[in-house]
């Protein structure tokens, strides 16, 4: 078990392991136990940051560096800290993000290969040093995932789905770099098998978060999350 305050939780993984809903349904079984919850996504979850998204993920396949596109990640990022998940903080909520700074490093860095010290370092200056507090990731095969999204319309895929940019072989480090990042990380990312149905997924995540759905204590007590 691992103890302390968990109030910024953030989902991660490949593209098609279901984050948006995993994060919604998290957010619900949450507020269901007693607890105000943010719940917002990346890149947006702010003006400036949704039309951000827009030229990210559902722009034209105009050639851009990845270095472009870590910069406007974290440009949106750095807005979200500070319109949104710092002062939901610091009204003692827990906040839910689909996906945060990490998904950079496993796109930009493991994917296209940018440094990741870099990336940090332009992390740290968008954030200005917020990590997150538990970090789920949900793993499944690339295949599967992209499987999943091929089977919505067209118009939903985003540059990094249908780009030849960003072919199997590019998923497949972006998967393995995340798989990384949790193995070198323990005390904060858990690891979520989610290639099963979704109703059985948020069951793995609500087993790592018994305490918060289920407290034995005073809802003012400091979280307790299992892991």
């Amino acid at each position: 078990m691992i103890t302390g305050r968990r109030r910024f939780i953030t989902l991660e993984g490949p593209d098609g392991a279901g984050k948006s809903v995993q994060a919604s349904r998290l957010a619900d079984r949450l507020r269901a136990a007693g607890h105000v919850v943010t719940l917002t996504r990346e890149p947006g979850g702010t003006p400036l940051g949704e039309r951000i998204r827009d030229v990210l993920l559902m722009g034209d396949d105009a050639p851009r560096t990845p270095q472009s596109d870590a910069l406007l990640f974290n440009a949106a990022r750095s807005q979200l800290v500070r319109d949104v998940i710092s002062p939901a903080l610091a009204r003692d909520e827990t906040v839910i993000c689909d996906r945060f700074a990490d998904s950079t490093v496993a796109y930009q860095g493991y994917g296209s290969g940018v440094d990741h010290g870099s990336l940090r370092q332009l992390e740290r200056l968008a954030t200005g040093g917020l990590r997150p507090d538990l970090i789920v990731l949900l793993d499944v095969p690339v295949a599967v995932g992209l499987a999943r999204r091929a089977r919505g319309a067209p118009s939903e895929l985003t540059r990094f789905e249908r780009s030849s940019q960003h072919d199997m072989a590019f998923h497949e480090r972006v998967r393995q770099g995340y798989l990384e990042m949790a193995a070198s990380d323990p005390q904060r990312w858990c690891v979520i098998d989610a290639g099963t149905d979704p109703a059985a997924v948020a069951d793995q995540i609500a087993q790592h978060l018994q305490e918060d759905l289920h407290p034995s204590e005073p809802s003012a007590s400091p979280l307790r999350i299992r892991s």
